[in-house]
């Protein structure tokens, strides 16, 4: 979760704190700590270490975008980062990350929009490491946002930082029973999500309606409960060339079930001249 004052965003954090930070973790498959040594080994593989950038005490900052119950946000801390500081607008999300984190003095959990976290809380050319995760670019309002979101990493990050993007490209409509998308089941809670292309956006945003089913116990009745929420459609083509535009230089990339797209990336030592390249080793800005 990342965005508000924008009808759009805050219609997407309202679902988040007021239906779906409860069932977040669960949904991703209800044991953090298990969560975090996965996304710690898929981190690790992709090449995102403390020392990868260039600089003195450069790259022992990471960032974590979106960062829901901060699985990635301990995975950052599990990998050797000095400082990781866990971005989102969801307060429910965030405690249930401060209270994980409670003895790890690495993780700063920061309630603050992704689209000015950047540039208010990370000195340019400081950031060994930025992710941005699950599918919270598809949460920002515009395309624009997201153009803008990629040149403040390219920003922030340190010379050779790495920067890890994922998201979903639901950019060809489904069609009939396809755009019913089972996410989760146990014997007390049942989620599916339906996706719907209206017309109002044409090309621009689904409306996603996430189903919710749950029981006291196996004898008693099902209870549904649904709300929706609309997210940007991104082709991937078009995220490619917003990244190279920012100056982050693609080093990997995959794909997974439901569309996910990840993308593995580097600032190049020589770009982006404009930047505070020698900062005295600072990390975190004054503000």
């Amino acid at each position: 979760m990342t965005t508000a004052a924008d009808p759009v965003a805050d219609q997407a954090v309202d679902h988040y704190d007021r239906f779906l930070a409860e069932h977040y973790t669960w949904m991703l498959g209800g044991d953090l700590d298990a969560l975090a040594a996965g996304q710690r080994a898929a981190l690790a593989e992709w090449g995102v270490t403390p020392g990868s950038a260039i600089g003195t005490a450069a790259g022992s900052l990471a960032v974590d975008l979106g960062c829901g119950p901060g699985h990635a946000s301990l995975a950052l801390a599990a990998l050797g980062f000095d400082s990781v500081l866990a971005v989102d607008l969801s307060r429910p999300l965030l405690g249930e990350l401060a209270a994980h984190a409670a003895r790890l003095p690495a993780v700063r959990a920061v309630r603050a929009d992704v689209r000015g976290a950047l540039r208010e809380l990370v000195r340019p050319g400081s950031a060994g490491a930025v992710v941005c995760l699950g599918d919270t670019l598809t949460h920002l309002p515009t395309r624009g946002d997201v153009a803008a979101l990629f040149a403040d990493v390219a920003a922030a990050l340190a010379p050779e930082g790495t920067a890890v993007f994922s998201y979903r490209d639901l950019t060809v409509p489904l069609t009939g029973t396809d755009r019913f998308l089972p996410v989760r089941a146990t014997e007390d809670r049942i989620m599916t999500c339906f996706l719907e292309y209206p017309d109002d956006y044409n090309d621009y945003t689904v409306v996603v309606h996430d189903l919710i089913h749950t029981r006291a116990d196996s004898d008693a009745d099902w209870t549904l409960t649904a709300r929706s929420y609309r997210k940007l459609r991104l082709s991937h083509a078009w995220v490619l060339e917003q990244l190279r535009t920012a100056g982050l230089r693609v080093r990997h990339e995959e794909s997974g079930a439901g569309g996910l797209r990840t993308v593995v990336l580097e600032r190049a030592a020589r770009s982006l001249p404009y930047m505070q390249q020698e900062n005295g080793g600072g990390q975190l800005s004054d503000q």
